[in-house]
């Protein structure tokens, strides 16, 4: 099948403008990285991190989960709103059919167009999807064939098979308990469950080449027995596209799916739309236009009221006469259909919301040293002007002068290094604390405290065992953070006062100590563990199989727990590191630039025919130093745009739903 001319739409647009943006942000601070490399620093992590940084912008995805209840014509939405433009159904979407397994549709060059499936059998293995994903022999790989139309959409059909298997082995892999005996399809002591885990499509659709990730998932009980999916993948998301049916409204599955999984994993209500599909079933000829419109906005309201959120958060869509519309080039039909104003509110708001999450990163990670670079510059050409302004009112002056100056600056030399000194004890005295703070977020004591919660669970197999068990990992978890941020505040409160005094008693650049809390960590633990008690709670979870959910429900937990603790001790340990970087920088420039200026004058006392040329080797270093200067301003210009580089806080809002 020949790709037609995509007309790129709104969302198309505004992926492409972030993507410049990105781009141009990429290549300011290649350029930083280039400029940092050449000055006399000896930070080698520091500019590993920002390679690292650099990479992850050349990387960077923006992907879109779509979730809701079998049958609600989530496939279909994501067809009608990005894959019309192939004038048929790109994925598989018909009635009584419906996605069995989680699928993700990205693009990554590296790899050719492909679906590549991941066998249902490794839910026995205890490795997780991710780290499969890293061994490419456990997935079975099915190219698409671009010229074939029907062969794509054959090979695409694998997310919805399924096969039956004796009940004994869908027991061994958590589909199946004797509660479940009413869910599944039971025929001679076979059960049907899906083919795959989890599905690939790797796909040259222009809007996934601009960085767009789909994650269409199946229903409530895939969540639920999937730990890794409602643990992992959907609070990586960075929105979540809720799809209800209108014909059937908010069911008591709606909800459970909408409060333990899309609200938990969310980080703001921005992050979170809901869509109320299949409005054309109110599409009666029957009734008049005004008496539809009563129809669904009735419906609309009542969908507020059990969500708790805002009518207009939630968008009446047809995505199946929305599609047919595109296809048929009938605009009357997509109008009517809803999706025009649901792929605007998708290209503004979440399209922005990415572009802020891009932002905090690179400010979180490289905005603090781009930002004391500059500081670091403008003492230099401060300096370097005072120098000029020295040695140009030498023209002409005896020798005596040059004396006088350099009897001066002698003075201040001696007056510097006793502040110097204090500095270095003081520095010592906190460098002790920090080695204090950071022995308290031991990963193996940490990993002690994972070990004792799994066998916690192992023996008390009851709901209020398993809660007990989790508050308390919670609890000393926290209990430690607490701890941390309580040392992390005395330190911050001597490195604020270190960095006043050389500020008002010496001169150097107003300059704030790099930030750290534990703040975003901790919300992030309450986070995982409404998750874990969501899903410890929910109704999918209780009728696995017992083995099955300490296995797998554990090891999701564990890694997340470990890796946002991990994150936090390397947060810790970076700002450790960097917290007296940016002063101690300052003060010992300072200091060199004094004895620069004494060595300068003292040449010049022995040389006064050489102060032209030295005046005129001054204005050219200061030139230099102030386009380094306006470069550096640029960068953070766009790190932080109208917001005052100082003030600037990263905001991470708890989900609140109803």
């Amino acid at each position: 099948m020949q790709q037609k001319a995509v007309v790129i739409d709104l969302f198309g647009r505004r992926l492409d403008d972030y993507g410049q943006w990105r781009n141009r942000l990429m290549q300011k601070i290649q350029a930083y990285q280039t400029w940092y490399d050449k000055q006399d620093h000896d930070d080698a992590e520091y500019e590993l991190r920002l390679h690292e940084l650099v990479d992850s912008l050349r990387t960077d995805k923006l992907t879109l989960a779509v979730v809701g209840e079998f049958s609600r014509g989530k496939t279909e939405l994501i067809n009608g709103l990005f894959f019309s433009d192939y004038n048929r159904r790109l994925l598989p979407s018909m009635p009584g059919r419906t996605t069995m397994c989680p699928t993700e549709i990205l693009y990554d060059e590296r790899i050719e167009p492909s679906i590549r499936l991941l066998p249902i059998e490794t839910r026995k293995s205890a490795l997780t999807i991710s780290e499969h994903k890293k061994h490419p022999i456990n997935w079975t790989k099915l190219l698409l064939n671009l010229d074939s139309a029907d062969d794509m959409a054959e090979i695409l059909n694998e997310t919805m098979r399924s096969k039956p298997v004796p009940v004994a082995q869908a027991r061994d892999l958590g589909l199946y308990t004797d509660e479940l005996v009413n869910e599944v399809s039971i025929r001679k002591d076979q059960v049907e469950i899906p083919v795959w885990r989890h599905a690939i499509i790797n796909f040259p659709h222009p809007l996934l080449k601009q960085g767009l990730v789909i994650l269409d998932t199946p229903g409530l009980n895939a969540l639920g027995s999937e730990p890794e999916l409602t643990l992992n993948m959907l609070p990586a998301a960075h929105a979540i596209l809720f799809v209800l049916a209108a014909d059937t409204g908010v069911t008591k599955t709606d909800l459970e799916v909408w409060k333990h999984h899309v609200c938990i994993a969310t980080r703001t209500a921005r992050s979170r739309l809901v869509t109320l599909n299949k409005v054309d079933t109110f599409w009666d000829d029957l009734l008049s236009k005004s008496e539809v419109t009563k129809l669904i906005d009735r419906q609309l309201e009542e969908t507020a009221r059990l969500l708790d959120v805002d009518r207009d958060h939630i968008f009446p869509v047809s995505a199946q006469k929305g599609l047919v519309g595109k296809i048929r080039k009938n605009g009357i039909l997509v109008e009517r259909s809803g999706l025009p104003r649901l792929e605007a509110k998708l290209s503004v708001d979440i399209v922005a919301l990415k572009q802020q999450f891009v932002r905090d990163k690179v400010v979180n990670d490289a905005g603090t040293v781009v930002q004391s670079s500059y500081n670091e510059i403008a003492l230099l050409v401060e300096n370097k002007r005072q120098e000029l302004a020295e040695i140009s009112a030498l023209q002409g002056k005896s020798t005596e002068a040059i004396d006088d100056l350099i009897n001066k600056l002698k003075e201040q030399k001696i007056a510097y290094e006793k502040q110097v000194q204090n500095f270095h004890l003081t520095r010592k005295i906190l460098l002790d604390q920090l080695k204090h703070m950071l022995a308290r977020m031991s990963i193996k004591q940490f990993d002690a405290v994972l070990i004792e919660t799994r066998d916690s669970m192992r023996d008390s197999w009851t709901t209020h065992g398993l809660r007990n068990s989790m508050s308390r990992f919670f609890t000393e978890t926290r209990y430690t953070l607490d701890l941390v941020e309580k040392e992390a505040d005395s330190i911050r409160d001597t490195v604020d006062k270190i960095y006043g005094h050389f500020h008002t008693g010496c001169g150097l650049p107003k300059t704030r100590p790099v930030k750290f809390t534990v703040s975003p960590f901790v919300r992030q633990f309450t986070r995982l563990h409404n998750e874990a008690d969501m899903f410890r709670d929910s109704a999918a979870m209780m009728m696995m199989e017992q083995h099955y959910v300490i296995k797998k429900f554990f090891l999701s937990m564990a890694i997340s727990a470990r890796t946002i603790f991990q994150d936090c001790r390397t947060s810790a340990r970076n700002w450790g590191k960097a917290v007296l970087r940016p002063i101690k920088r300052l003060i010992d420039e300072h200091q060199n630039t004094i004895v620069r200026r004494m060595e300068n004058l003292e040449k010049l006392q022995n040389n006064h025919a050489s102060l032209s040329d030295r005046i005129k080797e001054t204005q050219q270093q200061l030139e230099e130093l102030e386009q380094s200067a306006t470069d550096l301003d640029d960068l953070l210009e766009m790190l932080y745009g109208d917001t005052d580089v100082d003030d600037h806080v990263v905001q991470d809002t708890e989900p609140v739903c109803g």
